[in-house]
């Protein structure tokens, strides 16, 4: 280890709000508070966060995994930013305005805000930096995104992780990684918020179609050809909204790709392969305990293909299989007969 990543390691001690008491929150919280910063949960439902402050243990979410007595956890948002300067966002991304909007009166204008939801806003067609930033009216330099490929199951379990830090300000993406960097959980900087953003939401369209895959029996040619051709619509609406393509080749674009489609706790990958084996979608939904975020993206997906005129017939099709009940085996004949084109689209 060089001497400046053991500098980054041994970052000075922060008091940080984690506000999502999910599983994803739960492992990042466990995670900081091992690294010696003072952390507190933020839990919307206090039944919720009740069950965890008594059994130290997010036992629906992330079984097995203790909690320690010395991180608070709260459904007071108040009391979870108390003299927090640094706020991680990790509530689902149709919560995110929302709670937003519930903790802006709290800021004080210093914190550095880090989002670490995967996602599009519905309604808006805005990223998850943009929603924080419309909200608080902060700076996009004191906002960053902390995404990549990364479970919470295996975060918990100290596995070794690799994610990024995205943000227009160099300064604070490298504070971030100061902040959450360990032997192992290893982070990088990027400077392009756009491509990171949209590469790790839309990815979550392309597992639904992966699930499918998998559902249907198909092998590995399938699969293959599949994470191909959804980064290529990945990456050519991502460089449309201002992405930088070579960003989709990194850790947000082809490195959360292949995890999320090829993972057994990817929700995403999960939905689509109950669809394929003949569930409804409000059937799979409503057994699952987590949230899947790439239902909703889909249609975010649909919407800015057709905003920014971008061709994406995988995120059609599994937009038309979600929500127009069109069988999964027929959008997947018309995909592999559609008309031959050249491969290299740029």
């Amino acid at each position: 280890m060089s001497a400046e990543e053991k500098q980054v390691i041994a970052a000075k001690k922060r008091k940080i709000a984690v506000l999502g008491g999910g599983s994803w929150g739960t492992a990042l919280a466990l995670l900081l508070f091992q690294k010696g910063h003072d952390v507190a949960i933020w839990e919307l439902y206090e039944e919720k966060a009740e069950e965890m402050r008594r059994y130290r243990e997010n036992r629906k979410m992330l079984p097995g995994i203790r909690i320690p007595e010395e991180i608070d956890i709260t459904s007071n948002l108040e009391k979870a930013k108390d003299s927090r300067d640094v706020i991680l966002i990790v509530v689902p991304s149709h919560g995110v305005r929302s709670t937003t909007e519930a903790l802006k009166n709290l800021l004080e204008g210093n914190e550095l805000i880090v989002i670490a939801t995967k996602g599009i806003e519905e309604n808006t067609l805005m990223r998850m930096s943009e929603v924080v930033e419309d909200v608080t009216g902060f700076d996009s330099s004191r906002i960053v995104s902390l995404v990549g490929p990364s479970h919470a199951e295996e975060v918990s379990r100290g596995l070794p992780t690799t994610v990024v830090a995205a943000s227009t300000s160099e300064h604070s993406a490298r504070e971030v990684q100061s902040i959450f960097m360990t032997p192992r959980f290893r982070i990088y900087t990027n400077l392009d918020v756009v491509g990171v953003e949209v590469g790790v939401a839309l990815k979550n369209v392309i597992a639904i179609a992966a699930g499918m895959c998998d559902g249907l029996g198909y092998g590995d040619n399938t699969k293959g050809a599949l994470l191909t051709r959804g980064l290529a619509e990945i990456a050519r609406l991502g460089v449309r909204m201002g992405g930088k393509l070579e960003t989709f080749s990194g850790l947000a674009g082809i490195g959360d790709l292949i995890t999320t489609c090829i993972s057994r706790h990817s929700r995403n990958r999960y939905v689509g392969e109950q669809i394929a084996k003949g569930k409804t979608l409000d059937e799979v939904l409503s057994s699952m305990v987590m949230v899947a975020e790439g239902v909703r993206t889909t249609k975010c997906a649909v919407a800015l293909s057709e905003k920014y005129d971008v061709e994406m017939p995988i995120a059609r099709e599994v937009y038309r299989i979600l929500f127009e009940g069109k069988p999964v085996s027929k959008a997947i004949d018309e995909l592999m007969l559609r008309t031959p084109k050249p491969e290299i689209w740029w």
